[in-house]
């Protein structure tokens, strides 16, 4: 476990090395989000860029671009019930992007985080009746 841990927080550093200036600062406060939000969750690299992992599954991932930070998975169901606090933020299939040029919105994400934890619980408790 140890060197698993090990293994991450170097691809986390070389990640974000990678990273233009304004994306790292967005991408570091998204991960101290996270953290903050969702105490529990893992820290892992899935597909090249870094997530979260609840109970088994992946929690949110997150990526910085040159003009912009992601977070996904986001469902339907999650952009529905925040639709109106996302209008203004460019949205796709599973994914919320968030523009460098402005501030992260704080209260926002942690809202969708929390929204995924909720997510990943009624996910594994109804594969958990299914067995």
């Amino acid at each position: 476990m140890k060197s698993d841990t090990k293994h991450i927080a170097a691809r986390m550093r070389r990640y974000l090395a990678s990273l233009p200036p304004d994306s790292r600062r967005h991408v570091k406060k998204l991960r101290e989000i996270v953290r903050g939000t969702a105490p529990g969750a893992v820290e892992v690299i899935s597909y090249g860029i870094p997530a979260f992992r609840l109970d088994g599954r992946i929690l949110v991932y997150y990526a910085g671009w040159r003009e912009h930070v992601s977070v996904y998975p986001m469902t339907d169901a999650i952009r529905r019930a925040h639709a109106s606090a996302l209008k203004g933020y460019k949205t796709s299939k599973g994914t919320v992007q968030f523009p460098l040029a402005k501030p992260l919105p704080v209260r926002l994400v942690r809202q969708l985080v929390k929204a995924r934890v909720a997510d990943v619980g009624a996910r594994n408790a109804r594969a958990k009746t299914r067995n």
